[in-house]
């Protein structure tokens, strides 16, 4: 690494998101790997969890952050981008959600023999080498949660978020929040119990 470059990687890990995105605006690709590695794990996070799988989650990050970056100009810099880029990965989760319902109508729409050859039966690999049977139950029982309790656990319990950085992301009162977090604890509890 040159001695500009680390330079540049230095002013880029020192920067704020503001000014990390007016620099993307303008077509600093150093400005975007930077936003990009600052929140792309927490995005994985969200994602995982609204959805349930690595893959697709690592699917999701990927459209977030394309999605994100054809749409900086209408990020708003005085706003924290950790905010604007989960809601963006929440709208994707819903997207993902609505396309699965889609295929799984059609999956269940053909004769069954088809079906069979479609249906994958094998364990993912993240199943395959998830070594804690404790997570996967975790991880289910997230899935299992209602589509409306499910981002405020994800984003307040799990990013660890503000109530007012929730309430603005899933665009809810920070009653609401506490209402979704109070319902979703609940019944994680209760799902875990059985």
């Amino acid at each position: 690494m040159t001695a500009s470059s680390a330079d540049a990687a230095d002013a880029d890990a020192n920067a704020d998101d503001g000014a990390l995105a007016r620099r993307a605006r303008a077509g600093d690709q150093s400005a975007y790997r930077a936003l990009m590695q600052r929140h792309r794990d927490a995005v994985w996070r969200l994602a995982r969890g609204h959805v349930g799988d690595s893959d697709e989650a690592l699917d999701i990050v990927q459209e977030s952050f394309v999605a994100a970056f054809a749409a900086l100009d209408r990020y708003d810099a005085a706003r924290p981008f950790r905010i604007w880029i989960a809601w963006i990965a929440l709208n994707k989760c819903r997207d993902w959600a609505r396309r699965r319902a889609v295929r799984r109508f059609f999956a269940f729409a053909r004769p069954m023999e088809d079906a069979r050859a479609i249906a994958d039966p094998a364990a993912t690999p993240e199943q395959a080498l998830q070594s804690s049977a404790e997570l996967v139950r975790i991880n289910a029982a997230i899935a299992s949660l209602p589509a409306s309790l499910r981002p405020v656990l994800l984003l307040r319990a799990i990013e660890q978020m503000s109530q007012a950085d929730t309430a603005r992301v899933l665009g809810i009162s920070e009653k609401a929040v506490e209402t979704r977090l109070y319902r979703a604890r609940s019944r994680l509890a209760e799902i875990l119990r059985d």
